[in-house]
C-alpha cells in the first residue's frame, strides 16, 4: 500500500471492478478519458486479466480517500500505462469517479503519492502524461504536483464538436516539492 497525505493507494481487486465499470460508463466521468465507448462487464474483465499479466510496476492502483465512519472507500484509480526502464520514464493515468470527491483534491494527493513513490522507490527520473487542454481541473492538479507542460499535440482529439489539443506534462526527480520525502507505506 502507498500512502498519501489523506489517501491510500492499493491493489486493483476483482471485487472493485463493478464500481469501476459504473464509474467508467458515466459521460460525466468519461469525458476527459481517452476512451470513448461505454464498456461492458466483459470487457471490463478482460482488461483486468491482461493488467495482471503486466509487470507489477503497471499494474493499477485503486485510490481510497476517507469516507463515512472514517472508513476508506474506493472513489477512483490510477496506474502507469507503461514504463521505459532503460530512460527511467514512465506514463500515467488517473481518474476519481465518485463525483462527490470530484475537487476536493484527492486526485492530487493520489499522483502526489504515486509520483513520490515512482521516484523513490522504482528509481524513475520522469514521470509524465497526456491531459486535454479543456481540462483546466485537471490541469491545476497535475501542475500542483510539480507537471509542467513539455508539449502539444494539435487538434489531437475530437469531443464535442470539435478538434482539441492533448498536452504533454511532465515531472522529473529533481522538480519534486520540498514535501517530497517518500510515501509512507502501510
Amino acid at each position: 500500500m502507498i500512502l498519501g497525505d489523506r489517501v491510500r493507494l492499493r491493489r486493483l481487486e476483482t471485487e472493485d471492478l463493478p464500481r469501476a465499470l459504473e464509474w467508467l460508463n458515466d459521460p460525466d466521468v468519461r469525458d476527459n478519458l481517452a476512451s470513448v465507448y461505454p464498456f461492458g462487464r466483459a470487457h471490463e474483465q478482460q482488461w483486468f486479466e491482461e493488467m495482471l499479466k503486466r509487470e507489477p510496476a503497471e499494474q493499477p492502483f485503486a485510490i481510497e480517500a476517507p469516507g463515512p465512519r472514517r472508513r476508506f472507500v474506493h472513489v477512483g484509480g490510477v496506474s502507469f500505462h507503461g514504463v521505459d526502464w532503460r530512460n527511467r520514464w514512465a506514463e500515467v493515468g488517473i481518474f476519481i469517479g465518485r463525483k462527490d470527491y470530484w475537487g476536493r483534491g484527492f486526485g492530487t494527493d493520489a499522483l502526489r503519492a504515486l509520483v513520490r513513490w515512482a521516484f523513490s522507490e522504482l528509481n524513475l527520473n520522469r514521470v509524465w502524461l497526456r491531459v486535454y487542454e479543456d481540462n483546466a481541473r485537471a490541469i491545476r492538479s497535475y501542475e500542483k504536483v510539480g507537471f509542467r507542460l513539455e508539449g502539444r499535440l494539435r487538434q489531437d482529439r475530437f469531443h464535442r464538436g470539435r478538434y482539441w489539443d492533448t498536452l504533454i506534462m511532465g515531472v522529473l526527480r529533481g522538480e519534486v516539492g520540498s514535501g517530497g520525502a517518500s510515501p509512507r507505506r502501510g
